[in-house]
């Protein structure tokens, strides 16, 4: 399909071909709901940590003889049944990724890429550079009607990311970064002409 191509000045610069595999497929919002739930489970830190029974300071001794006392038969001070006692199944450090197969991730983009262009909110971008300051950036985007958007570019420009860096609700990533999870996280799917060119080599 053919697409308009623009400018930060909100000009036209021509047009590009997106190619219908990977633009034009129908959305699969089932895969997109797993990659999605993959790329959460992959970032958690999985740091949680409470000590078992085995783990809290305290005394190993019987906390009185088996029988005769009247109470409830005891082995140690440090049962979960005390106030210092252990937690009984309680968190660990633990790794909450998982695997997904590399198809599976592959049409979660195409699909989250197709829902963009289906919803009218792809914008092709002749290059994301010539701005060196935020308040410059800001305008142009309030122009443009850009409330929320993702930047894809294949090679970021240091002062041009710095600006977009200090707006809310606009991020910037590289073309090797581009996922599910910020395409739909944000309204508006923003991406350079060599963004495009380098998503087409990398998921033909």
């Amino acid at each position: 399909m053919d697409y308009e191509i623009k400018t930060l000045e909100n000009q036209s610069a021509g047009s590009t071909t997106l190619p219908d595999q990977i633009f034009g497929v129908t959305p699969r919002k089932d895969i997109m709901a797993r990659v999605v739930h993959w790329q959460l489970a992959k970032r958690r830190a999985g740091t949680h940590k409470v000590k078992g029974m085995g783990e809290v300071s305290g005394t190993t001794k019987k906390p009185y003889r088996q029988k005769g006392t009247g109470n409830a038969r005891q082995g140690s001070l440090r049962a979960p049944q005390f106030r210092t006692g252990g937690v009984v199944h309680g968190p660990v450090v633990r790794d909450h990724g998982y695997d997904l197969p590399k198809k599976m991730r592959r049409l979660g983009l195409i699909s989250a890429l197709s829902q963009k262009v289906e919803e009218g909110k792809l914008v092709i971008l002749d290059q994301a550079s010539g701005v060196s300051k935020t308040s410059d950036l800001a305008k142009k985007i309030k122009v443009l009607g850009w409330n929320s958007a993702l930047l894809v570019d294949a090679h970021l420009d240091d002062a041009f990311a710095r600006c977009v860096h200090n707006l809310r609700l606009v991020d910037i990533l590289p073309t090797v970064g581009v996922n599910v999870y910020d395409i739909l996280k944000h309204e508006m799917l923003v991406m350079t002409v060599s963004a495009v060119e380098g998503l087409k080599e990398r998921l033909s």
